[in-house]
């Protein structure tokens, strides 16, 4: 007598590993910017078909025709991807319904009062809700408080379409690591961090990044993967405030605090050399740790380390305008009326952001104490003020340096001919210690 051998369905959770492993799972990226355009090209390049999602009409033209708009990915390598098909782009949301894996990639600022501005999460998960389906996944990467992923797309997504997580459908939270313009470190090989909201969500979600990018280490839940974001940028904002404070410290004791830190940063242990400057800038570490803050206070915490270091870090723009004003009035100049050339705004050297960046404070700050400010940036051609106003930047630096009655160097982008600058100058505020050797003990130069 022979058995008869019965033939059980897959389930969805098996199905999608499979369709990852076999890279036949469609795959959609909801935004294209710093962060979702580079994972876009590393999942194409992998060999899946992506749908590239935005709102943004400007951005989607560009791709359709092939044109990088993003330092990190090159024209040269974007055009083979959408030519080829397995990189499109679109406004359409409706495409969504087509997919097996979709990723959330959209900005998470902060609003003016210190909370999150969820606005642009909750309207890319309202528009993924309209079209949820059986066997797909979802993860989201825009870094946000521990529990947005749980209690807001959970039940926007799958309590709502009557769809049981971890057996109908697979929800993640995987934190981008973007840090535009570094090349050692990309979308590709930088260690992914992925926590499900149950073990199978968690172990799809891992078959599906680990099929294009090279390491990835899971965690138990999605709030752990949540907080470790946080704690990687809280990190950073914490030991840059300690810094900016040990520089305002040594400036009161006569003391050089770039010696100090050269010094301490011979140590080849327990110490990490961070530097200080006039300010945070960038997409997550002026603004990350905040919503950690913002979230231990529903648990009646003061996150007392993290407030510390962002009132310093904030204060450090007006530090270096007054400082500019000290070292101006010893030079018999007031501030009022002087003209000053900033050298550099983009939030840190060799890119084109501006996000959070400290140059339009200090911008900002000299206007208000009646200087006469432009500013040049090889990166930045525009920048619109916090007042709203435009400025182009100096279409000629050197002529720029020798009118200015004071340089300030907030920028320190390596194109830059420093011993060129210095010798056209007749001033130069030193705020990033750009000028190295050459602005020590020189008598045109302060520094921070």
């Amino acid at each position: 007598m022979h058995s008869i051998r019965v033939e059980h369905p897959m389930s969805q959770r098996e199905s999608l590993i499979q369709k990852f492993r076999e890279k036949k799972a469609r795959v959609a990226i909801l935004g294209m910017g710093y962060v979702g355009l580079p994972l876009a090209v590393v999942f194409a390049e992998a060999g899946f078909h992506v749908s590239g999602i935005d709102p943004d009409v400007r951005k989607i033209d560009s791709l359709v025709k092939g044109i990088s708009y993003i330092p990190d990915i090159s024209t040269e390598r974007l055009a083979p991807l959408v030519k080829s098909g397995h990189l499109k782009a679109t406004t359409d949301f409706s495409v969504l319904k087509e997919m097996d894996a979709v990723s959330i990639c959209v900005p998470t600022p902060l609003r003016k009062t210190g909370d999150p501005d969820m606005s642009f999460i909750l309207a890319a998960t309202e528009q993924l809700a309209k079209t949820m389906h059986k066997g797909v996944v979802v993860v989201l990467e825009s870094t946000t408080y521990p529990g947005t992923t749980r209690e807001v797309l959970l039940p926007m997504l799958g309590e709502a379409n009557g769809l049981t997580v971890g057996e109908d459908w697979f929800l993640a939270f995987s934190p981008e690591r973007v840090d535009p313009g570094r090349e050692d470190f990309t979308t590709l090989n930088t260690p992914k961090v992925v926590g499900g909201i149950t073990e199978a969500c968690g172990e799809v979600t891992a078959a599906w990044y680990g099929a294009a990018i090279q390491h990835i280490h899971t965690v138990s839940s999605a709030e752990a993967a949540e907080m470790a974001k946080l704690l990687e940028n809280t990190f950073r904002m914490v030991n840059i405030g300690m810094v900016n404070e040990l520089a305002i410290m040594c400036k009161r004791m006569g003391v050089d605090v770039w010696e100090v830190i050269d010094a301490a940063a011979t140590k080849p242990f327990g110490f990490m050399k961070f530097t200080p400057g006039p300010g945070l800038g960038g997409h997550c570490i002026p603004i990350d740790p905040l919503y950690l803050s913002w979230k231990m206070k529903a648990y009646q915490y003061t996150a007392r380390f993290i407030e510390l270091a962002s009132e310093i870090n904030t204060n450090m723009p007006r530090y270096v305008v007054t400082r500019i004003l000290e070292a101006l009035n010893e030079r018999g100049q007031v501030l009022k009326g002087a003209h000053c050339l900033v050298l550099g705004v983009a939030y840190k050297p060799d890119i084109d952001d501006i996000r959070e960046s400290p140059g339009l404070d200090v911008i900002g700050l000299l206007q208000k104490k009646g200087a006469t400010v432009e500013f040049h940036d090889p990166y930045i051609p525009t920048l619109k003020t916090h007042e709203g106003t435009e400025m182009r930047s100096v279409p000629d630096l050197m002529a720029a340096v020798r009118a200015a009655d004071v340089v300030v160097a907030v920028t320190n982008h390596k194109v830059y001919d420093y011993k060129a600058i210095l010798n056209a100058a007749k001033f130069i505020f030193d705020s990033r210690n750009a000028l190295g050797e050459l602005g020590k003990n020189n008598s045109k130069v302060e520094r921070l």
